[in-house]
């Protein structure tokens, strides 16, 4: 019987006079093998082929290579090689899980050769063991005759050797002896590998935590032991009994890249066991309890009841929103729109090639004013108009008003571009006040609409947190907008942002630039903060740091420049879930106003969460520049667990109720470490909803 290397040798020979003659002959060949063919398959044109067939048989011949190249690399113990084709290729190009003609996967080879290293890489991509092994029996006597067959063709090959002249074949027969020498070396040392093993030991250890009120969230760990075969699964079981007497479920993990697992369906305010095996080649071995031995589902709000805070706002609001246009589509300021709508959607379907249309309204420079600016960009490229310029649009010539608060209006209103019209509509019944504000925001609404027929876009994407300010009067209001599709628009170039931030010929001083200038000075900044401020927290429970600070018009949070849409934090654990007895026991705490847990006590060392708040609250006052001892003063926001959906929770962490907002003038003794900015209170919210 003939294995699939020398199948592969074979072939090779037909057409190379030299063959695998040693293991670094081998070798090289698997190496040539995968090389010269990663290059011919990235490289031919499948235009060029003819016909269906011929592509098919390139495919198969890609696929047939790329398997050989892996068994020859997992034989050979070459684990750089082996990781390097991993990262390379799919499993599908492997072909990984489809066995040999001796019925082998090269998981079945690194396992028997007990080379961990190697079978944990391939466990981790998700190889699987051979089907052909359904027990320890069919695996002992598949091993014994691929060892008979090997010495078997290994006498014949000598025997010829022996008793044929020196000549041209026999040097053939010498090559092909020595390559199946070493073939069956390598069958002996599997079949060694396999009786020599044992079953595992169990997982080392096993963790338990609540994940819901109907879940739990198992964690384990390998086995210590390293004299016991490459364990390639674990199963978890569980039951409400301590001696798993009746059991009420089980899961086999096969997919090791995360030893975790999460048991759902489980009833509220139920005990349950858990416990956890590990398996190998020659079985199950002992099972681990869980270490607490058993848990209740539950959630923190079981506690008193208490109904998710968001549950039902969004669809109240959508109502809300729906009842007031239902009011103003009868007004009597709608009647000289009637006809709008069918501009409205003539302009938005127009393309961005407005940018270069004769009679665009973007200015070139700034006089005293309000205005309204649009970045929209990609990689590193930036739209600009014909003339090279950022899209500006005038707001107001004369702006005499507080900005503040208009500005903080027109972030609420970045939420609704969709609804400009609608809002100018309502806007316009009040005009004949006079009121500088509504005027104001009128003539905002009017820019927006402007920019948007320009550009030929709604979404003219996400303010700003700070207007530009220069010395002229100038006051430029900044909206950002990532285009990540690779849409192409008529007549519309991308311009390198380097490029336009050289090209551009200021026509202001260094000392007193103008707020364009600032704009394109600031520009890979305000990018940045804009890529940052969409970014999400991974799964988990987290302590956040509330801090604020007053001015004379407007409230501001501090928050980490990384993340700009989420309060100063640190994670505490990966289970975003607070159970009910771990709330009780927060509540417990509040009430009796005990100091915060920033020194270890013996009597509570088994309360895993009070271990870790201890480790989370060092963390996070190192993070913010508070001395430790300070901590001893500040206390956990009691009153709710803040769920932002299931995946992320946030215990707040309140300085002493003096010292939550700093009022203008009072000093701070302890200042931020670099790496933190403070928003407006209204800008943070928005950057959370988003």
């Amino acid at each position: 019987k003939m294995t699939q290397q020398m199948r592969d040798l074979q072939l090779a020979q037909a057409r190379k006079p030299p063959g695998p003659s040693s293991p670094n002959a081998a070798k090289r060949l698997y190496r040539n093998l995968s090389g010269k063919f990663r290059v011919n398959y990235t490289s031919f044109d499948e235009g060029s082929l003819v016909g269906r067939g011929e592509k098919e048989k390139l495919r198969k011949s890609y696929l047939f290579q790329s398997n050989a190249a892996l068994f020859e690399a997992v034989e050979l113990q070459d684990l750089d090689r082996v990781q390097e084709m991993l990262k390379h290729y799919s499993p599908e190009e492997l072909d990984f899980n489809t066995p040999n003609s001796e019925g082998l996967l090269p998981l079945d080879i690194a396992i028997m050769t007990n080379n961990a290293p190697i079978a944990r890489a391939l466990l981790q991509a998700g190889a699987k063991e051979s089907p052909h092994f359904v027990s320890l029996e069919s695996r002992s006597l598949h091993l014994s005759t691929l060892v008979r067959e090997a010495e078997q063709r290994v006498n014949e090959l000598m025997a010829q050797v022996v008793n044929e002249a020196p000549n041209a074949d026999c040097s053939e027969k010498e090559k092909q002896l020595k390559a199946w020498e070493w073939r069956f070396r390598l069958y002996k040392r599997m079949k060694a590998g396999f009786e020599h093993a044992r079953v595992p030991d169990a997982p080392s250890s096993v963790h338990l935590s609540v994940a819901s009120s109907s879940s739990l969230q198992v964690t384990f760990w390998e086995p210590l032991s390293v004299n016991s075969a490459v364990v390639t699964k674990y199963k978890v079981e569980w039951s409400c009994s301590p001696t798993f007497l009746p059991l009420l479920g089980e899961a086999v993990i096969n997919k090791l890249k995360d030893l975790h697992f999460t048991i759902q369906g489980l009833v509220s305010g139920t005990a349950y066991h858990i416990r956890v095996s590990a398996y190998n080649m020659k079985g199950w071995g002992p099972p681990q309890a869980s270490m607490p031995p058993f848990a209740i589902p539950s959630n923190w709000r079981e506690y008193d009841g208490r109904a998710p805070r968001r549950r039902g706002q969004a669809e109240a609001l959508d109502h809300l929103l729906a009842q007031v246009k239902t009011v103003h589509q009868h007004c009597i300021c709608h009647e000289p729109c009637k006809n709008q709508p069918q501009s409205r959607k003539h302009s938005v379907s127009k393309s961005l090639k407005h940018l270069f249309h004769p009679g665009s309204k973007f200015l070139k420079t700034l006089k005293r004013g309000l205005y309204l600016t649009a970045i929209f960009y990609k990689d590193d490229n930036i739209l600009v108009t014909h003339e090279d310029q950022i899209p500006v649009v005038e707001i107001d010539d004369t702006y005499s008003c507080l900005l503040m608060q208009d500005f903080l209006w027109l972030t609420k209103v970045s939420c609704m571009w969709d609804e400009i019209l609608w809002l100018r509509q309502c806007v316009t019944v009040s005009q004949s006040s006079c009121s500088c504000i509504l005027q104001t925001r009128f003539k905002m609404l009017l820019a927006i609409s402007q920019m948007q027929g320009l550009l030929g876009i709604q979404d003219l994407g996400q303010v700003f947190f700070e207007p530009i300010k220069d010395k002229q009067g100038n006051i430029l209001i900044v909206t950002l907008k990532e285009v990540k599709t690779n849409q192409t628009f008529e007549s519309v170039r991308w311009v390198p942002i380097c490029k336009l931030q050289t090209s551009r010929k200021s026509v202001s001083s260094p000392e007193e630039p103008t707020a364009l200038d600032m704009l394109l000075i600031s520009l890979q900044d305000k990018l940045a903060y804009h890529q940052r401020s969409s970014h999400a927290l991974s799964t988990g429970l987290y302590l956040g740091y509330l801090k604020l600070c007053s001015a004379v018009d407007q409230i501001r949070v501090l928050v980490p420049e990384q993340l700009p849409n989420i309060l100063c934090h640190v994670k505490i654990r990966s289970n975003p879930n607070i159970s009910r007895e771990e709330w009780e026991w927060l509540q417990k705490m509040a009430s009796m106003e005990e100091p915060l847990p920033t020194e270890p006590e013996a009597d509570r060392s088994q309360n895993p969460l009070f271990q870790e708040l201890q480790v989370a609250i060092k963390e996070l006052m190192t993070l913010v520049n508070i001395p430790l001892q300070e901590a001893k003063d500040f206390r956990l926001y009691s009153q709710e667990v803040l769920d932002f959906g299931d995946q992320v929770s946030f215990l707040l962490l309140l300085p002493p109720s003096d010292d939550v907002c700093t009022a203008p003038g009072q000093n701070n003794p302890y200042t931020p470490r670099s790496g933190f900015l403070t928003l407006p209170l209204q800008i943070f919210e928005l950057g959370e909803e988003r």
